[in-house]
């Protein structure tokens, strides 16, 4: 049974026995609910991955946000429950961070494309995913080649591992950040890291998520349209990690080699989830303007072939060319 509310529509996909549940937002030229063959035209859509143990709407309903205004902007928008969590089937992983460090979701993520692509006659998808999301989203990119690009918020490249203690310890630990004596532990802290860092040299961290890199390199540096939006750091330092870790992203840049085509833009005043005003808006309008770059609705819908490089910017900041190499 078809379900409709202000231009969206339920849907249910089968997965080997396992009906997985998600939301369509219909672009701003399919509101009536008649079915539409886009014009005939090869068409990507947008498919929202959550990230850890949330729902399809995500924290703040900041993934409704954006779906609203990307199908408004003229881009079919799915939202999806996967395997064990929100409306959507089965069993939740018992350890779910090892399972998505692992690609465990990017089969379910993989076929939702084929099955999409197929029921709504769309070329391909941008796969858009927050945080561990970011993680299925490059696996899934790398298993199917209906993902034509990739949107990244905050990111992250090493093996991920739950936080240990109860919620009541968590909050007494975060109340304690706020005193002067706690700050300055950590900075001790930081320089210790930092110190054994640099004895460390120019290798990858033990931590380092090798199976996912490799995927990343795949993806990427076949010429992937790919964004990734960071959070500028609480210090202020842009999207610089804390003094003593590791730096990913200019070794994920490094990877990506000359025919990447990926742009990173830093959001000042958004919060992790880009749930606040600041975040999702700018989450909104740099998606927009990456998606009439490269997947042009007045086009055939395939990139537009712009070369190959990597742009590094702040928002509100003239993007800058840097090398990949």
């Amino acid at each position: 049974m078809k379900e409709t509310i202000e231009g969206r529509e339920l849907f249910a996909l089968n997965q080997f026995d396992v009906i997985l549940r998600g939301t369509y937002h219909r672009p701003r030229a399919d509101k009536t609910g008649a079915e539409t063959e886009h014009s005939g035209r090869e068409q990507v859509g947008m498919l929202f991955l959550p990230g850890l143990s949330a729902i399809r709407s995500a924290k703040g309903d900041s993934a409704v946000y954006w779906a609203d205004a990307f199908a408004d902007h003229g881009y079919p928008s799915f939202r999806l429950d996967l395997p064990g969590f929100g409306d959507s089937e089965g069993d939740p992983p018992a350890e779910v961070l090892n399972f998505i460090n692992d690609g465990g979701f990017a089969p379910a993520a993989a076929l939702a494309m084929d099955q999409l692509a197929l029921r709504f006659n769309l070329s391909g998808f941008v796969v858009v995913g927050h945080c561990s999301g970011s993680i299925s989203a490059i696996f899934a990119a790398a298993a199917n080649t209906k993902c034509r690009g990739l949107v990244l918020l905050d990111p992250y490249f090493y093996l991920a591992q739950p936080v240990k203690g109860s919620k009541y310890r968590r909050m007494a630990h975060n109340l304690a950040l706020q005193s002067r004596i706690e700050k300055v532990l950590i900075r001790g802290y930081d320089f210790s890291k930092q110190v054994l860092l640099s004895l460390h040299g120019n290798g990858l961290p033990e931590n380092a998520n090798h199976r996912l890199l490799h995927c990343w390199k795949e993806v990427s540096s076949a010429g992937l349209p790919i964004l990734i939006i960071k959070r500028s750091d609480r210090d202020g330092c842009g999207a610089k990690p804390r003094p003593g870790e590791f730096d990913y992203l200019p070794h994920v840049l490094k990877l990506a080699g000359r025919e990447a085509r990926v742009v990173v833009k830093v959001t000042e005043g958004a919060n992790h989830s880009f749930a606040n005003h600041v975040g999702r808006t700018a989450v909104r309008h740099e998606t927009e303007q990456w998606l009439d770059a490269h997947f042009p609705l007045a086009e055939s819908g395939e990139p537009t072939a712009s070369g190959s490089r990597v742009e590094f910017a702040h928002s509100g900041m003239a993007a800058e060319t840097i090398s990949a190499n």
